[in-house]
């Protein structure tokens, strides 16, 4: 059953250990199928050892269907995202180091936009919640109470949510969120006062807009939407 998203979830799963967003087995994925079915990760597997038998498919109130591993921890915050957000089919959690560590400044409760690939994949600035426990559902209830209209959330001192129409969405938002914080930690190291330079959110809306004219089959990005110095 769902042989095609199951590989997806592995696949995925392997990039964000390439792109160094989990280590070893942390970090969890799951895709809402049309028909309803959540497809996650099981808890503690290496994804590079994972199998499309190891992926579990389960209802929207987390009896199993198919899948004999037990499912991740995380399960009852991810199905709570997919309960009150009905348009959102991917979400994924990681233990990005670089995006974590933005959430220990003091007096920060959002990560502004500084990159335009920040802009482009996570459709704005992203929040940064209170705390909550792996495996408890207050990450999933922090997502939804703090998301907005952004793709990404910072769990302090925990990890990051992406989230999205789709897991290819979820998975963006996750690399350039933590491209961005790298980026972002190195200009702060470099600016002890804090004053950075900044973009504005006209800049920010602008490169939210220029995204969704990225890549095949859309149309050219329209002259008037990028060209602001004229």
């Amino acid at each position: 059953m769902f042989s095609e998203q199951k590989k997806q979830i592995i696949e995925y799963g392997i990039l964000l250990d390439r792109y160094e967003l989990v280590s070893l087995t942390c970090g969890n994925l799951a895709i809402r199928m049309p028909t309803g079915e959540i497809l996650i990760t099981p808890t503690g597997l290496m994804y590079d050892q994972m199998v499309e038998d190891d992926v579990i498919v389960m209802d929207l109130d987390g009896n199993i269907i198919e899948g004999d591993r037990k499912p991740s921890s995380d399960t009852p915050s991810i199905l709570y995202i997919f309960k009150h957000m009905p348009n959102i089919n991917g979400v994924i959690h990681t233990h990005q180091p670089y995006a974590t560590a933005i959430s220990l400044i003091p007096g920060m409760d959002e990560f502004r936009v500084c990159f335009t690939g920040m802009a482009n994949t996570c459709c704005g600035n992203v929040p940064i919640t209170p705390y909550s426990s792996a495996g408890s559902v207050d990450m999933g209830v922090d997502v939804v109470n703090n998301v907005g209209t952004a793709r990404a959330v910072i769990l302090s001192h925990h990890g990051v949510m992406t989230i999205g129409p789709g897991l290819k969405d979820a998975l963006y938002a996750a690399v350039y969120l933590e491209e961005t914080a790298k980026g972002y930690l190195a200009a702060r190291a470099c600016c002890p006062d804090g004053n950075m330079k900044q973009m504005t959110d006209e800049q920010i809306d602008t490169m939210v807009e220029v995204f969704k004219y990225y890549g095949q089959g859309t149309p050219v990005i329209p002259t008037e939407l990028v060209d602001k110095k004229k």
